[in-house]
């Protein structure tokens, strides 16, 4: 592209810059990133006046690349855009468990063999320890011969290189259910404390209506009002006697 090409497409982008109700041009991808320059030259440039020669040259490398690559600029924006997110993501979580004051782990990677715990597997993927010492070593060649030449403390130690936990072990029962009624207790009193308070001092009183008095009131009127007389509330009163039937 020459440089009057260059000039003016940065002085029609310049239009569009400083106009902003001017439909913008139809150039292609490649000359789309000029835009970013336009902001530039805006802050030190007029539409009239002559643009620095540093600029046109910076202008001509850019397009000079981007026809050289042919990468359109949404591929090269939806790419950066994932990587600095990514980075971001990452970069962030770190710091947040930093500050939480735990270490950041490396992921495990599920498809290699595990060593696990547990009642229904007896036999995990790979053994408890894997680093062995001289004396571990030298164990594990004496397993090779016969086990009787091997006394109840190496078998014992042959057993924990093997596996962490005991099936009795792992069957004990622990004090956790204590904690957890203890968590619930905890949280029932502090709603009951919650509820106390809201009834001195959120709740309104009482209306009216629920005083003993104004409720036997209610009932004489609807006794001399003969409310329900066949099988409703009066038929329960003996009007001769003066009392419920």
């Amino acid at each position: 592209m020459a440089d009057n090409d260059v000039h003016a497409v940065c002085r029609k982008l310049f239009t569009c810059s400083l106009s902003p109700f001017a439909p913008p041009p139809r150039l292609s991808p490649s000359l789309v990133c000029l835009s970013s320059f336009s902001h530039f030259a805006c802050q030190v440039c007029k539409p009239d006046a002559e643009l620095p020669p540093h600029f046109l040259r910076s202008v001509t490398a850019v397009v000079q690349l981007l026809e050289k690559t042919m990468l359109s600029v949404g591929h090269m924006g939806t790419l950066l855009a994932r990587r600095a997110a990514a980075a971001l993501l990452s970069t962030g979580s770190a710091r947040m468990m930093a500050s939480h004051g735990h270490e950041v782990s490396q992921q495990t990677d599920m498809s290699l063999p595990m060593y696990w715990d547990r009642l229904d597997t007896p036999l995990p993927d790979k053994p408890h320890q894997e680093q062995l010492s001289a004396t571990d070593q030298a164990l594990k060649r004496k397993e090779t011969g016969p086990w009787t030449q091997l006394t109840k403390e190496e078998k014992i130690a042959l057993y924990r290189l093997m596996f962490d936990k005991t099936y009795a072990e792992m069957k004990k029962p622990t004090n956790e259910w204590k904690t957890v009624i203890g968590g619930i207790l905890f949280f029932i009193g502090l709603t009951g404390l919650v509820v106390l308070w809201q009834t001195h001092y959120v709740y309104p009183p009482a209306p009216r209506t629920f005083d003993p008095e104004w409720q036997a009131q209610q009932v004489k009127r609807m006794l001399d009002m003969r409310v329900g007389p066949v099988e409703g509330f009066s038929s329960k009163w003996d009007y001769e006697k003066g009392q419920w039937k």
